[in-house]
């Protein structure tokens, strides 16, 4: 996706490729959840009309311009640091498949932990306060571990701690990011902000890794990160000089933090399709993460592949993701709205097969690593941008947030406990045999969405047939 003046296509909105981007947590480049840029709706509708922005194009919109320059330069941070990490805890500590399993739980435990109430909680607080905060502890909590490098005093529970700490600060940052656009530009320049931000991160996440294989190779892995924490704090800075317009909710408006997740809850799985679809990212998560956790041990141990070539199969493989964004449209348009959700889970339940398969031909190792990674980035591309779409039409700008924090619950409370299984599996059978086991699993993952109602429509449901549920829930 280039970068351009006007929004998008309307038929596939910005907001909800972010938010597909950001789930697609099972595709082999794995820095969306640190991106998602999804618009809160329900801010935008509900706010004070902001002070009149520039007319016309945000490309003379200082203020936003700001803010994305410094978003800009922290994603191709964070996908610099998606490498380095890995490739530090493989080869430089040599760490085991129990410890690395350790350490991907640690990347995604907040999300299961405060994952649920952090919506809650953010909405009664100032989103761009809390961005600053998160970045200036992401920025020292990154930056200990190349100082620890550097002193020859690194562990890998220097690592974990670190994980820990950066995983709670990017569950709040990613909250408030999602809300913060409608309090920065005019209404009708939602979707071109939106638009802005999403292209800039497809660039970085095709570019990023390959960057950052060449940083690791000339400079190792602890100077690489350096970069990374560069980069923070350059969001940081762009934050503090960022002014936003956003009126905290009146205190009289707070219901009690159960009760409001409850009602969110209530919404996501009283619905067949969103309980359908819920079962299919929840299973495919668990299952993905349970083969990406071991991906740099195999990749770097089993394969024998170099850390550049790792990071160059990173970048073509996100290249699938951005073909699958640009033919979504296209591919609904012929197959309908409906199926295209149970086809494409098809596709990505089938597609893991391929990865440990690769073993049996290591001489061919690269190219078929890149194959397999562009098929699952078109296909969950596709997947997610056909059902973020679906649950953003039906639900209720009031209950927008709380139904993806609900989501997010489930899809991404998986992650951590796929991850320590990994690390448990991977000690007693071995990497590729777990790989193995993942892959197999994947297969169940699609059953939700193939076996169902989507195959009989061809669109999905509108708001309409809905909104009567959510204000009883």
């Amino acid at each position: 996706m280039s970068q351009s003046d006007e929004p998008p296509a309307v038929d596939v909105d910005p907001g909800a490729l972010a938010e597909a981007r950001a789930e697609a947590s099972t595709a082999a480049t794995r820095g969306g959840v640190d991106d998602a840029i999804e618009a809160d709706q329900d801010a935008a509708r509900t706010a004070p009309a902001a002070p009149a922005a520039p007319k016309g194009s945000l490309w003379r919109d200082r203020n936003f311009l700001t803010l994305w320059s410094g978003q800009a330069l922290s994603q191709f941070g964070a996908q610099i640091t998606e490498l380095a990490i890995p490739v530090l805890a493989v080869l430089m500590l040599d760490a085991s498949e129990w410890e690395v399993g350790v350490l991907n739980a640690a990347q995604v435990a907040a999300f299961l932990v405060v994952g649920l109430p952090a919506g809650a909680w953010i909405d009664r607080m100032r989103k761009r306060r809390v961005m600053i905060w998160a970045d200036a502890i992401r920025a020292v909590a990154l930056a200990t571990l190349p100082v620890l490098a550097l002193l020859g005093m690194l562990q890998i529970w220097h690592m974990i701690v670190v994980a820990l700490i950066m995983g709670v600060a990017t569950v709040f940052f990613d909250v408030s990011y999602q809300s913060i656009i409608p309090s920065l530009v005019r209404t009708d320049q939602i979707a071109e902000a939106n638009g802005k931000l999403q292209s800039t991160y497809e660039l970085a996440n095709i570019a990023g890794p390959g960057i950052g294989g060449w940083l690791i190779g000339v400079l190792t892995a602890p100077i690489a990160i350096f970069a990374t924490v560069g980069t923070y704090a350059a969001s940081f800075v762009a934050l503090l000089f960022t002014r936003d317009h956003e009126q905290l909710r009146a205190p009289e408006d707070h219901k009690p933090l159960v009760h409001e997740i409850g009602e969110g809850l209530r919404w996501v799985f009283g619905n067949p399709l969103l309980r359908r679809i819920v079962g299919t990212t929840g299973t495919a998560n668990f299952f993905g993460t349970i083969a990406q956790t071991l991906v740099p041990i195999f990749v770097l141990r089993e394969l024998g592949l170099s850390p550049q070539m790792f990071g160059i199969v990173f970048s073509l493989s996100a290249v699938g993701g951005l073909v699958g964004a640009v033919a979504t449209p296209r591919i609904i348009a012929r197959v309908g709205e409906a199926r295209a959700i149970p086809i494409s889970a098809a596709a990505f339940s089938l597609a893991p097969l391929f990865l440990p398969a690769i073993s049996l031909v290591p001489a061919f190792a690269f190219p078929l690593l890149v194959v397999q990674g562009f098929i699952m980035s078109f296909t969950i591309l596709l997947y997610n941008i056909t059902q973020v779409t679906f649950r953003q039409r039906i639900t209720p700008p009031r209950l927008l947030g709380r139904m993806n924090a609900s989501i997010r619950f489930v899809v991404w409370g998986v992650m951590p406990i796929g991850a320590l299984l990994a690390g448990a599996l991977g000690t007693w059978i071995g990497t590729v045999p777990t790989i193995w086991i993942a892959a197999v699993g994947e297969l169940l993952a699609g059953l939700f969405v193939i076996i169902g109602p989507f195959w009989t429509m061809r669109d999905l449901p509108d708001a309409h047939a809905d909104h009567a549920d959510a204000a009883t829930g």
